[in-house]
């Protein structure tokens, strides 16, 4: 591994995140950075793992999840146990967005329904049509 380091500002403006939200993670012990006094010096693989966690999170995932995921890195399996949970817990995550994706789509269906339903109420009730109220 690489023996770059990071500042906290670096990560932030790399990652396009706070301060805040790095220390946040530190805090839920998914990246602990070497300190030096009071300055936080973040490693390669700090750098690697706040990757893995924002995209964890872009995708969905529970800081739980992606913590259980990151703790996989080093059992010494060429990170073999860590892909599989990873396809997992994605797979798991595909069927929920589909689930969540087909509900949204009735809803869309109900509300265009109820839509019509109401614009068909109005054309019976007054038959001028919208446009041509908005210029009287």
């Amino acid at each position: 591994m690489s023996d770059k380091t990071y500042s906290i500002s670096d990560l932030a403006q790399e990652f396009s995140v706070t301060p805040r939200a790095i220390r946040f993670y530190e805090d839920r012990d998914l990246i602990n950075p070497e300190r030096v006094g009071q300055n936080r010096i973040y490693s390669t693989r700090d750098h690697t793992r706040l990757a893995w966690i924002l995209r964890g999170k872009r995708v969905g995932l529970s800081l739980a999840e992606i913590g259980e995921l990151l703790d996989m890195y080093d059992l010494g399996d060429n990170r073999l146990t860590q892909r599989r949970a990873t396809l997992v817990k994605l797979r798991e995550r595909i069927g929920i967005l589909e689930r969540q994706r087909e509900d949204i789509e009735a809803t869309l269906r109900e509300v265009q329904d109820f839509c019509a339903t109401i614009e068909d109420l109005l054309t019976r009730e007054d038959p001028a049509p919208a446009e041509a109220k908005g210029q009287r």
